[in-house]
This record gives structure tokens, sequence and C-alpha cells, in this order.
């Protein structure tokens, strides 16, 4: 299995990101994978972990306190980590049932190997990028890996890059340009990194973790298809909970602006075309027939007048002879009066 199998018949593939919002409860948790599944997305994904094995009691936040209140990290996560494996194997099966992906960011090397049955691919978060212990336990497993890189620079990327290369040729990885910032401001977004990532990582499937506020439109997540996203991966809750605090929901899309994403996209593959070499479409043969111009008498032309650049005139339907060959006539006469506004034939002339 490689990202070009996962995203051949989706592109781009769209992640919800569910996270933690389903506030430990499995029936929103179907909720929203219904209306992940309504927007269109092609995957679900959640968070499996446990705050004791991700955070140490004083772990101080790094996010906007006017959106979450609580300022330690162990304390947010603790409450949202009550959902054990089983929980997990009904929402794989909540899933399947909605025929939609099942994905999960797991956070530490038991998460992982519970993850690797139920998984197409592992998620490394940018947090866990330097996380060399989670890296190797995922590459052992032999799986496709994402990788979102938020608070990286290039360096650190490309260090990575190489060191699964390396340790694991033949796994595929695929790599996310995100930003580390809950919400992320506009002007921090910085979609072009997609394209320098592109040049960078050849080889690679680029795509884009976001974490801005959803905009009417979701023309960030548009710009970054543009901009060469092939995988885009998103916060997103129900449509009831959105904009609520104290949880991912305040900077989640609904399936109202996911359908929004998948019609732009729809429109702009439409309108883009391709590199072929320009031809007459068949939608504008009419056009071609009609719009252009032949040559036509400019006044009344009696027997024997000689055409000039004076006495005719180019106009629509262009069935007759082309302006392009007007010069061919020019010193030529005419073989018969022609009435005003006729269209001019070789026939006509001598």
């Amino acid at each position: 299995m490689n990202f070009k199998k996962i995203i051949k018949n989706s592109e781009p593939y769209l992640i919800a990101e569910v996270g933690v919002n389903h506030e430990n409860s499995i029936s929103l948790a179907e909720k929203i994978v219904k209306q992940a599944k309504m927007g269109k997305a092609d995957a679900v994904k959640f968070q499996t972990y446990k705050a004791d094995k991700l955070a140490s009691k004083k772990s101080p936040y790094y996010w906007d306190l006017k959106k979450v209140s609580e300022k330690s990290q162990y304390k947010l996560f603790k409450k949202y980590d009550k959902f054990n494996y089983s929980h997990y194997i009904k929402l794989k099966k909540i899933c399947d049932f909605y025929k939609i992906d099942f994905l999960s960011t797991g956070f530490d090397k038991e998460s992982i190997l519970f993850l690797n049955k139920l998984v197409k691919f592992f998620k490394i978060a940018s947090a866990d990028l330097t996380n060399l212990i989670l890296i190797d336990q995922m590459i052992a497993l032999k799986k496709p890996i994402l990788m979102s890189t938020g608070a990286c620079n290039i360096q650190e990327i490309k260090k990575i890059n190489n060191y699964i290369k390396r340790k694991s040729p033949k796994t595929d990885l695929a790599i996310m340009h995100c930003v580390l910032s809950y919400p992320t401001k506009l002007e921090d977004a910085n979609i072009q990194i997609i394209s320098q990532l592109k040049k960078t990582f050849k080889s690679r499937i680029i795509g884009y973790s976001d974490h801005t506020m959803p905009d009417e439109g979701s023309i960030i997540l548009y710009e970054s298809f543009k901009a060469g996203a092939q995988i885009i991966e998103k916060h997103f809750t129900l449509d009831k909970l959105k904009g609520k605090k104290n949880n991912d929901h305040f900077h989640s899309m609904d399936f109202q602006d996911f359908l929004k994403l998948r019609k732009s996209i729809n429109i702009y593959r439409k309108i883009f075309g391709s590199l072929k070499k320009r031809k007459v479409l068949k939608c504008e043969i009419k056009s071609r027939k009609n719009a252009r111009r032949s040559i036509y008498s400019n006044g009344f032309l009696k027997k024997n007048t000689i055409i000039d650049k004076n006495n005719i005139i180019p106009k629509r339907p262009g069935n007759g002879i082309s302006p392009l060959l007007y010069k061919k006539i020019i010193g030529k006469k005419v073989k018969r009066d022609l009435k005003d506004d006729h269209q001019i034939s070789f026939k006509d002339l001598k």
C-alpha cells in the first residue's frame, strides 16, 4: 500500500480530523462520522493516547487561552482520553458502516501497535517529528506514514525524510505543510510552502494540515489544493458544535464547509483543462463558423469592377472567403453585378 493508491480516486484526499471533538462519547463520534461522510470526506481521523504517556503534569499550554482556557496540557489531554481500545474498534466499525476510512494518530508505541490492525497508514503529529522512538515503531510496521511539519524548519524535515528513507527505503512518506498554532493566523498560513515542499521532495506526496479559523467558502483549503496539496487535513466537528470553546471545535469546519470545498475543487478541475496542444473544441465549432468573418461587398459592385480594399469588407459569418485570403482577390474583376452586402465567392471573380 502507498499514498498514490490511497488517494487515487479522491484527490485531494480529504481527512476530517475529529481528534477529541467526540468528547468521550461514541454517540457523538458517530454523528460526526456521519456528517463527515455527508461532507464528502475520504477519511475520519481520531487521536489515540493516554495523557499519562503524552505529557508531564507540569506541561504548559501552547494555544490561545481565549479559545481554550485550560493552561495545562496534561489536564486538557486527560479530560478527553477516556476512550480505550474497544472504543476505537467501535469507531472503526462505524466508519466501515458509513464507507469512510478510519484513521487515528497514535502518540505512543502501544497505540501504534494497536492501530496497526485498523488503519491504512500512520500519522506523525507535528510535535512528534523529533520523536524517533515513535517513528522507529511506525517504520518497523511497514505502513505508509503521513507526517505533519508544524514548528519545523526545512532542515529538520529533510533530516527525518532522509532518516526514514535510509532505515526503510520502501516506506512511503507523505509530507504535510502545517503551522503549529491554534488558531493559525491567516498571515502565518504561508500556503506557498506547499510548492517549496513539492520541489524539494519530488518523490513524495505533499499535503496540508490546517489550523486556521474556518472561512466563508473554504478558501484557505481551496488555495492549498491549487498550490499542490494532494492530501488535505482539517479539524472537523458536528455542525451544532462548530465554534464551541475549550476544545478543537473552535477552529473546526463542519460538513457544509467541506461541501463548499469539494464544489470549488470540482469547478476548478472543469475549468483548468490540460497542457495539451490547443485545438478547436467540439463546443467551439458552431462559434468558429458563425462568429468569424468572410469577405463581403462594401456597396454595389458593377460587372468588371476591380476588387480593392475599399469595396470589400469582412463580416460575419465565416463560411465564405476568409479575410486571411483577401490579398488573393485584390485586383480581380467581378463577373457580374453584385449587390451591397453580398458574400463574395471565388465564382464571382475572374
